[in-house]
């Protein structure tokens, strides 16, 4: 299994780095709708719909709602950061989600239905707010690959703190593996980072005032991410979202802190006036 997830990340970290960097937006919004659509396919199977068929149906959703989403961009000058802001209110909504889940397993035929439409709210923003992040600005690459640097990193270091000093657990009947003091270290990890960030864009000293909080905002709710597929991983009884990539899961299982991110971090970036 490592050598599988070793093997698989030595593919695919110089290929998401070159496409980021080298790749126009447009063909970016491709792939990254290729990505969401397959991350559509998996989310229905987390909330209950099992057979081919239903999960095709919910997959050709999320391609209508993208084809909308990106109609409404085109047509109103706000639209991205309308969709964004709704994307922030429903995390802290889905956060409070996490820490009220007592073990529950399976979904009703309506939360089934109420699941599907969270998968809309969880999948959607996280395209858009990437495709808007990569082409806003002459370092819209950059921000994208600065931006998965920083949950990555964060991320190493919670494990790393976490092995090391975890005691507290943070959502034991969600991931009984995260504990407070590993995020803790993810956070401190992310402050190190949004350092490095200002180095490499050039920001002022000024910058820090705004640039260091949001990133560690973004740390933060990026482990909600995390949680939350885990959340309705354990409902649906299953350990990964898919078998995609070789020792990694699925889709989801790789942008699960992505979702939470993406859409905070671009936003955080726009109301700041950051991205310009």
């Amino acid at each position: 299994m490592l050598k599988q997830r070793l093997l698989t990340a030595a593919i695919l970290i110089p290929l998401v780095v070159w496409g980021i960097l080298s790749l126009s937006t447009p063909i970016i919004s491709w792939i990254l709708a290729l990505f969401v659509l397959v991350g559509g396919w998996e989310w229905a199977r987390l909330i209950g719909f099992t057979a081919p068929v239903t999960r095709l149906a919910y997959a050709l959703l999320v391609a209508t709602v993208l084809w909308l989403t990106q109609l409404f961009v085109s047509n109103f000058e706000s639209a991205v950061l309308i969709v964004l802001l709704l994307s922030g209110f429903w995390w802290l909504v889905g956060s409070s989600m996490v820490f009220r889940y007592r073990g529950e397993v399976g979904l009703s035929g309506r939360a089934r239905f109420f699941g599907g439409f969270i998968g809309l709210l969880v999948l959607v923003p996280t395209w858009l707010a990437l495709v808007h992040l990569h082409g806003y600005s002459q370092h819209g690459p950059a921000l994208v690959l600065f931006l998965m640097v920083l949950i990555w990193g964060a991320d190493s270091g919670a494990y790393f703190v976490g092995r090391k000093w975890g005691k507290r657990k943070l959502a034991p009947h969600v991931s009984p593996g995260k504990s407070i003091e590993g995020v803790a270290g993810g956070m401190a990890t992310s402050v190190l980072i949004a350092l490095m960030g200002m180095v490499l864009f050039e920001m002022p000293l000024a910058s820090a005032l705004w640039f260091i909080p949001l990133c560690f905002v973004v740390a933060l709710f990026s482990v909600m991410g995390d949680l939350f597929e885990s959340l309705f991983k354990r409902r649906a009884g299953v350990k990964d979202s898919g078998q995609l990539l070789p020792g990694h899961g699925g889709v989801l299982d790789r942008i699960d802190s992505l979702t939470t991110a993406a859409p905070i971090f671009t936003l955080g970036l726009i109301l700041l006036g950051g991205a310009e």
